[in-house]
């Protein structure tokens, strides 16, 4: 089976601005990528040739085994935008029961239940957007973004403005939605969520991917904290093979030892020597 998202050399001009710069990006089939970058990276840029809003100035973008903007195409993909708005008189039916049409899903009402169900909205299908919290309104754009079963999902901040109740609860379906073998496109800044969540992390600035690779490939050692009786220390040049010799030393020198903790880089880290000091 074809991967669920494939782009090579992936090139877009807007006049003299080149968004993107030979972007090369890949999600398989129940994969969760995190795209993470400043603004003006090019991550919306990259977003809308995959949904085929966009047409790439040279490169190729497949969905599933054939070419982003076809009809085979836009119907693999769901997609939920960062400032989505559904009409607040709507139910969480309607809502749904209008993306079907929008769609051409014949899922009918098995499908909405279904959907409304697995967002934890199955005693909401009647309850107006308006009288929804944020979080209730972020779940219900998740469902619409899977009617028609999609394979791949393009997600836009869809943890922005939630507490942190709201976004482990989203963490949560994501993490469902992948054994169920869905593919994720997530883009947030939120970066321990990617850190969380993700299976593989693309980090885009100025148009170009300047690091790529699963949050633990792209974490980086930072030493060895020993906590003792006389308080924390740092090897800052020992690795994890290091720790046991450490240890032995501590207590031969008639140290008591408490933890030992091997220190590596958080993505935020990463991010930002990737990235430098560009603004997000």
């Amino acid at each position: 089976m074809s991967a669920a998202l494939e782009a090579r050399g992936l090139r877009k001009r807007f006049g003299a601005t080149e968004a993107l710069r030979g972007v090369d990006l890949d999600v398989a089939d129940g994969e969760l990528v995190g795209l993470l970058g400043p603004n003006g990276a090019g991550k919306s840029t990259l977003v809308k040739i995959a949904c085929g809003l966009v047409a790439a100035t040279s490169g190729t973008t497949k969905v599933c085994g054939v070419s982003a903007g076809s009809a085979e195409a836009r119907s693999s993909i769901g997609y939920l935008a960062e400032l989505f708005r559904f009409p607040g008189w709507m139910t969480a039916d309607e809502v749904l029961r209008l993306h079907q049409r929008l769609s051409s899903s014949e899922g009918g009402a098995a499908e909405r239940a279904e959907l409304l169900e697995l967002v934890g909205l199955a005693d909401a299908s009647g309850r107006r957007v308006e009288a929804m919290s944020k979080g209730m309104q972020q779940r219900l754009g998740i469902a619409q973004s899977l009617v028609g079963t999609p394979r791949l999902l393009l997600l836009d901040e869809p943890t922005s403005a939630l507490d942190p109740a709201g976004r482990r609860t989203v963490r949560e379906l994501l993490e469902e939605l992948r054994s169920r073998g869905i593919s994720v496109l997530l883009n947030s800044h939120l970066l321990s969520e990617i850190e969380l969540v993700c299976d593989h992390v693309t980090i885009l600035s100025g148009g170009e991917v300047v690091a790529a690779g699963a949050p633990s490939e792209l974490a980086r050692a930072r030493g060895v904290e020993v906590e003792t009786a006389s308080g924390k220390r740092v090897f800052e040049d020992a690795l994890r093979e290091d720790a046991p010799r450490l240890v032995r030393e501590l207590v031969s020198a008639g140290e008591d030892v408490f933890s030992v903790r091997v220190l590596t880089s958080t993505l935020e880290e990463v991010y930002l020597e990737a990235v430098g000091d560009e603004p997000s």
